[in-house]
This record gives structure tokens, sequence and C-alpha cells, in this order.
């Protein structure tokens, strides 16, 4: 088989990935735009990881995207990795170019950004502080994220304080450090909200910071998507505040790498949506 006849391939390399929901939203649009192509679940170890960058490209492969635990380690093994992954530490989208160089990137912060502006037009990023709950990698691609589109201040806390105070490092004067037991004090004149940790999700400890002093001018997101609806926005909605889920994250960052490795920009809308959440 030549090159020229040769279907892309693609897929999400992590371990576990049986839940990933990337499958089901790259087979729907390869199938909306009648592509030729194929997006596979990959439970890669991490012993392995090395060897399967060298072999996926050889089988037909035209690029990943990238999960637990592998999103620090891939830029080691990447030849070219963009500024915004370098700054953020994480890759989640990995192309395999034609002169056998991986390129990686991080669409992360780009899909956050993309999914408030859609989902909440009338957001403000420079209206006032920011509140960013927890330090892990989505922290830190949002944290760059809200840099990026001018939000003054950023009010991080996280339940173990070192790894916050390691992204303050990293990001400068702008982010500002507390400690978690002070978490519902920080919300007092927030202009956006965004949990970044696992609290909140199915399966995980609930989201406990108390919300009295949130302003009903914020926005509030929550990058949990399962449920959509978290306790965070439900409080939130209640108290007035304009909520946006965390599903619109992971469409708006899968559809760089589709195009890249497909040819065609998926849309992001409500079908999109559907497809992805039905049963």
């Amino acid at each position: 088989m030549t090159e020229l006849t040769r279907i892309p391939l693609a897929g999400v390399i992590g371990s576990p990935i049986a839940h990933s929901r990337s499958p089901r939203l790259h087979g729907y649009w390869l199938k909306r735009y009648g592509l030729k192509g194929h997006y596979i679940p990959m439970d890669i170890a991490q012993a392995d990881l090395r060897d399967a960058l060298q072999m996926l490209p050889k089988l037909g492969f035209v690029g990943l995207n990238v999960t637990i635990p592998h999103k620090e380690k891939v830029l080691a093994l990447a030849d070219i990795v963009t500024d915004r992954a370098a700054l953020i530490g994480a890759a989640n989208t990995l192309i395999f170019r034609k002169d056998g160089k991986i390129h990686a990137d991080n669409t992360d912060g780009a899909g956050f950004i993309a999914n408030l502006r859609q989902n909440a037009p009338a957001w403000a990023p420079a209206a006032g502080p920011a509140v960013v709950f927890g330090a892990g990698g989505a922290a830190r691609a949002v944290i760059a994220a809200l840099i990026e589109v001018g939000v003054p201040e950023i009010r991080l806390t996280n339940r173990s304080r070192p790894r916050a105070d390691a992204l303050r490092q990293d990001f400068g004067a702008k982010v500002v450090v507390h400690d978690w037991v002070q978490a519902g004090n920080l919300l007092e004149d927030a202009a956006t909200v965004v949990n970044t940790t696992s609290l909140g999700m199915v399966g995980k400890p609930e989201f406990r910071v108390p919300l009295d002093a949130l302003s009903p001018r914020a926005l509030v997101t929550d990058l949990v998507y399962t449920p959509l609806k978290t306790n965070l926005l439900i409080e939130a909605e209640e108290a007035g505040c304009t909520v946006v889920d965390g599903l619109g994250m992971l469409l708006h960052q899968a559809a760089p790498g589709f195009e890249r490795w497909f040819g065609v920009r998926p849309e992001v809308d409500e079908a999109t949506r559907d497809a992805v959440i039905r049963p």
C-alpha cells in the first residue's frame, strides 16, 4: 500500500484509557465530514512509551492525543516542542510529521478559553481576579491561558501547597498562592472561578469549598464533566453566576489535532456535544 492510499490513523494514549470520550468525539467528526481515517484508544504502559512512539508512525499513525500518565514524558521524546507546551510542561497533542519528526503541542489552554468564549460570550477576563483550584497539569494550562488573555491576578490554591508554589515560580507575580483552608475567602470580588481538581467528579470526593463570598457577576467553570453539572456549578448557578461545564474544553482542545491529522477543521456545536454525551 503506498503513502497516497494509506488511510490515516490517530488515537489517544494513556493508562487507563477505557474512560476516554475522545474516540467517540473523533469518530463522530470523521463520520460527519465523510473522511477516511480511524481514531483508536490505546492503553500504553509508561515503560512502553518510547517504543510505541517509534512504532506507531510506521503503522500509519499521523498523530496522537496524550493523557495521563504520559503528558509530561512525551515532551522528552518529541523532536519539536511548541512554546506553550514547554511553558505548561506537558503535551496533549502529537503530530507525526512526514520527515519523521514528532511535534508536541498543548491545546488544553486554547480549548479552555474557546469553551468560555463560546458558552459565556460576555465574559471579560480583565474584569477582575481569577481563582484557580488545583495545581496539576490542567491548572498549568489554565493559568497560562488566563495570563495570555489578560486576567490581572490569579489566586491559586491547592490541597498540597508546594505544588502551587512551584506554579508561581514558573508563571510569575500574577499568580498569588493561598493556603487551601483559606479557599472560600479567595472568591471575594473574583471575576472568574475555575476548578481544575478532580473534586466533584463521579467517584471522587465532593468539592466542599464554601461559596458564600461568590459574586453573582462571576463566571464559574469546572473542568470536571462527569457529571456535566457538578455541585459547584449547581451552587454557583443558584448564586446567580454564569456557569460553564467542562465538556466544551474537551471538544475544543481536540479540534486543532483533528485538523492537523485529517485535514478538516471540525465545528464544535450542539450536535458535537450530543454525540459525545449520549449514552
